[in-house]
């Protein structure tokens, strides 16, 4: 009985190549597009949820009120991590985690390599699943001097000769031994970063319990509380200081990549909600494709009538025959399923490349394979379903008379599944328009900086000692007109103060202020906006060691009328205002800028801030810099970042998500009018008499392709109609989560649905105009 179906499928789909095209080509898109999606949702969800003690690893957080406002962070005081571990017996493990970079290379060797690893406790392989290639898990940090590799690191330092024991050198001075190979680490963990570990044996501990600088995390025992926990730790910041009211908290470690946003110190979600959205999406681009395989087939029911009405006569039950109809669906799901994945396969390097993964196809995984068979087994019972349940229920009479058309009715089925696909396609569409409007709008709020030819360099040792040589030498050669040594890139923020204090601050006043500093010139260097004062010079002004500037937002929150001169302390230092500057970004260009006190040169910097020499090329200038600081700092390679391109990476997230949405409504779309086109097809076939009647009866071209395009034109009308208040509360809700956000234009569903209709009516019209173009009399000899 089943060879009978499997022969009975085969030969409609060798009979029907037109149809079986249009719906193999359908479903393998739609199935390609929904795996894809799927690889990148499992392989969020999978972030850093790998780990043998997932759930009990915990990382601690801290909550600061600021302003009326609980602000959590996930950085902790360096010395909180030998207290947990001592004082509190449902610990099991602690480590701390910072992240650092140098260059590691070989004693008497000049293969050097820049490298970033994180400085951890000797627990940290004990809490957390990175594998040891060789070395001893409980061993391999405990000597201060010892260095864990990764693999990859160990055979570019090594080549292929075992590591273990052998001495590697950090920045040239310090010698540490190899102790372990890492497995190299997966890219969704966030320690992907790590390419060594180092231990906090060797390093100095900051004894602040109000300095928040570095992770903390913990495991705890299997039958430890960790609600109870969380209760002891919440005043263990306070109990040691009185300097800060921060309190302390435990989040779930597999939590802090997709629940990563806080409001009023409550968890409220997060990057959880792009995976959820575009887990939606997959399952609407499959079940798009699905209904193109269900318009299809009852569309073309008619041909199949007497088929119906034949085996019904003869004895056939419902249940065989709605198994038959699943058992083709199935078949043509197996075949759009091999299809989708070889274009999977074509297209992953791009799609990777795209969302900045490594997603690659489980070859030797049979879960993978299960989990593929079954996506075939369900897209096709899916896509099966009614028609099975359609063309079974035909009566035997009727079936083998043939059906007779009823003539068009307002709501029926099919239309309501055409007006289904194209709401979705065209939700989507304006969903990518107002997305890539709110970047655009981020993109052209102004910064307050001249970013155009400004390079972040940033220094090791062997630079900062060097660094008045370097800079006359870039200057002098005409390569820069100005340079400053700053605290970070201009685009980031390194640190905060809660306690800094003005004359005339409020009492008790909780207030974010963002700390930077400077060696001077900063001004000049980076083109930001002088409002009054002057730029901060040690070299005119020599008390200028412990001067500020202030940006606009310091003046408001100080309440400061005359600003110039003021005085304000960051224990243990003071420092007196020497100009203010307009506002500028730092951090995200969605929100409000914060106050900030840029600090003169007594404070710690790390970044080279280079202005290029406008009159010369950009190429030549980064030439002539890299000619420089290999003279002063050949051990390192020279790596240096334009500042635009830094600010750029703050729209990443939302431009990832404009550039996948944009790309999945354009598929849905076509999808949509794969679908379309086989429906119009199959109409003018159906009409095909009646279209050489109206021919002989004087009818044009352009009546009768009006005629057979208007339907589903109106179709399409009403998607966009249904599709455009939809779009507007998914987009409102989306831009709720900006502060400097856009205002939703009406244009914009305009332009969206006369996309819309545009590609349907084009979809459509081929057709009615090849079947208006038909002789009228072969339409009417064939009857």
């Amino acid at each position: 009985m089943y060879s009978n179906y499997f022969s009975i499928a085969i030969r409609n789909l060798r009979i029907n190549k037109g149809y079986s095209l249009i719906n193999i080509g359908g479903l393998a898109i739609g199935m390609a597009s929904a795996i894809l999606i799927l690889m990148w949702v499992m392989d969020e969800v999978r972030f850093d949820r790998f780990h043998a003690h997932a759930d009990r690893i915990y990382q601690v957080w801290s909550n600061d009120t600021i302003v009326g406002k609980i602000r959590s962070i996930s950085a902790t005081p360096e010395v909180m991590a030998p207290t947990l571990k001592t004082d509190y017996p449902e610990i099991e493990e602690v480590t701390r985690t910072r992240w650092t970079r140098n260059l590691l290379g070989i004693p008497g060797q000049s293969n050097n390599l820049l490298s970033s690893g994180a400085v951890v406790d000797a627990g940290f392989l004990s809490i957390f699943s990175f594998p040891l290639l060789k070395g001893d898990v409980r061993l391999v940090l405990k000597d201060p001097n010892s260095i864990v590799l990764t693999a990859a690191l160990a055979t570019k330092l090594f080549n292929n000769t075992d590591p273990v024991g052998k001495i590697v050198t950090m920045g040239g001075k310090i010698n540490y031994t190899v102790s372990g190979i890492l497995k190299d680490i997966p890219s969704n963990s966030q320690f992907s970063y790590i390419q060594y570990l180092t231990s906090y044996q060797r390093e100095m501990i900051d004894r602040d319990w109000s300095n928040f600088s570095i992770s903390t995390f913990i495991l705890l025992k299997p039958k430890a509380d960790a609600d109870l926990l969380n209760t002891k730790l919440k005043t263990i910041i306070t109990q040691h200081t009185t300097e800060t009211q921060t309190t302390e908290f435990l989040y779930p470690f597999s939590q802090t990549h997709l629940y990563d946003n806080f409001e009023n110190g409550i968890a409220t979600g997060g990057h959880i909600t792009t995976v959820r959205t575009f887990f939606l999406i997959a399952l609407f681009i499959l079940l798009i494709a699905c209904i193109n395989f269900m318009n299809l087939a009852t569309a073309r029911s008619g041909k199949r009538a007497k088929e119906i009405g034949v085996r019904k006569a003869i004895g056939a039950q419902k249940h065989t025959i709605i198994l038959q109809f699943l058992i083709e669906s199935v078949i043509l799901s197996a075949i759009a399923g091999f299809v989708a994945y070889i274009l999977v396969a074509f297209s992953l390097p791009f799609f990777n490349q795209l969302t900045g993964k490594q997603l690659q196809i489980e070859y030797n995984n049979p879960y993978y394979w299960m989990a593929a068979v079954g996506f075939i087994l369900l897209t096709g019972i899916l896509a099966g379903s009614y028609p099975a349940f359609f063309l079974s229920g035909f009566k035997p009479v009727a079936g083998l008379k043939g059906l007779k058309r009823t003539g068009p009715s307002m709501v029926n089925p099919r239309k309501v599944l055409v007006v289904l696909q194209f709401t979705f396609a065209v939700t989507l569409i304006i969903c990518t328009i107002i997305i890539s409007q709110q970047i655009k709008h981020g993109q052209q709020r102004k910064t307050g900086l001249n970013m155009q030819q400004l390079v972040n360099v940033s220094m090791n040792d062997e630079m900062a000692s060097h660094y008045s040589l370097i800079k006359q030498a870039l200057i002098t050669a005409g390569y820069a007109t100005s340079v400053s040594k700053v605290q970070s890139p201009l685009s980031e923020n390194w640190g905060y103060g809660l306690s800094l204090r003005w004359q005339g601050r409020p009492e008790g006043l909780r207030a974010q202020v963002n700390r930077y500093s400077t060696d001077g010139s900063l001004i000049t260097t980076a083109g930001m906006h002088l409002l009054a004062g002057r730029d901060i010079d040690v070299n005119k002004y020599p008390t200028d060691s412990s001067a500020c500037i202030i940006n606009e937002a310091a003046v408001k929150l100080m309440g400061f009328k005359s600003p110039l001169g003021q005085e304000i302390y960051d224990d243990p230092d003071s420092w007196h205002v020497v100009g203010v500057i307009e506002d500028f970004i730092q951090e995200s260009p969605y929100m409000p800028v914060k106050p900030i006190v840029i600090k003169g040169p007594k404070s710690w910097m790390s970044t080279m801030l280079i202005c290029l020499n406008p009159d010369k090329p950009v190429a030549a200038n980064v030439a002539g810099m890299e000619k420089i600081f290999r003279e002063y700092n050949p051990a390192y390679p020279f790596e240096y970042q334009f500042a635009d391109d830094a600010y750029n990476m703050k729209f990443g997230n939302e431009q990832l998500t404009g550039k996948l949405t944009g790309l999945f409504a354009g598929l849905t779309i076509f999808i949509s009018c794969l679908g379309l086109f086989g429906l119009a097809a199959f109409m003018a076939e159906s009409r095909f008499r009646e279209i050489g009647i109206r021919k002989v009866l004087g009818a044009s071209t352009a009546n009768i392709t009006v005629l057979l395009s208007k339907e589903f034109v109106q179709l399409v009308i009403i998607a966009v109609l249904i599709a455009s208040p939809v779009a507007y509360l998914i987009s409102h809700r989306w831009l709720q989560d900006f502060y400097y956000r856009i205002q939703i234009n009406s244009w914009t569903f305009v332009a969206a649905g006369a996309v819309a209709i545009m590609i349907a009516l084009l979809t459509v019209s081929s057709q009615a105009i090849k079947a208006a173009l038909t002789n009228p009399v072969k339409s009417l000899k064939s009857e």
